[in-house]
This record gives structure tokens, C-alpha cells and sequence, in this order.
């Protein structure tokens, strides 16, 4: 069973007000990442992981994100039943994100 665990905006918010250097993967399409991404992260679109594999770190946290929760969670139930160790999903996502304090 393959397994990876979860982040609130908010331990994210404060981890990388830390100055934390974080991996963050945004898989959400090209229209939605134009409304604004979390600095840092990097654009690869869900659709685009299977090919993209060699962006992915393997033995890393990498935080997955996209529009509210749903299709981060397919990245990270992926990513992980290939042996990924450090898949991490966004919780709410986006939206969550930018509901922000």
C-alpha cells in the first residue's frame, strides 16, 4: 500500500517563514497557476508527472499542491506506490492557501 503524509497551509506558512527550502510541486494547469502560485514552487502540471519523473526528488520531502486538495492527492498516491519517500499533500490546497491570516 503505498503511503505519504499531509501538510496545513499553515505548518507550510510558518516552515517556509522560516526560511525552510522546501520542494513544492504545483500540479494544477497553466490558466490556474496564472492566479498565483506559492513562491518557490514549480510548475508541472499533473497530467505531465508520469514524464516528468526526473524533476520528482526520490528520496526528498516534496510537497504537492494544487486548486483544493483533490488532484495533489493523486500526485502523491502516484509518486508513491513508484517508492517516492517524501510525497506530501498540500490539505485544501489552494484554497486553503490563500484563506490564509
Amino acid at each position: 500500500m503505498s503511503s505519504y503524509t499531509t501538510i496545513t497551509p499553515e505548518q507550510l506558512k510558518s516552515r517556509l517563514d522560516a526560511g525552510e527550502k522546501i520542494h513544492l510541486i504545483d500540479v494544477r494547469e497553466d490558466e490556474e497557476v496564472a492566479q498565483g502560485m506559492i513562491p518557490g514552487a514549480l510548475h508541472l502540471p499533473l497530467g505531465q508527472v508520469p514524464q516528468q519523473l526526473d524533476q520528482i526528488p526520490k528520496e526528498e520531502e516534496v510537497i504537492f499542491i494544487c486548486r483544493s486538495g483533490y488532484r495533489s492527492d493523486q500526485a502523491c498516491q502516484y509518486l508513491s506506490s513508484l517508492g517516492y519517500k517524501g510525497t506530501t499533500n498540500l490539505i485544501g490546497g489552494m484554497i486553503a492557501w490563500t484563506n490564509l491570516p
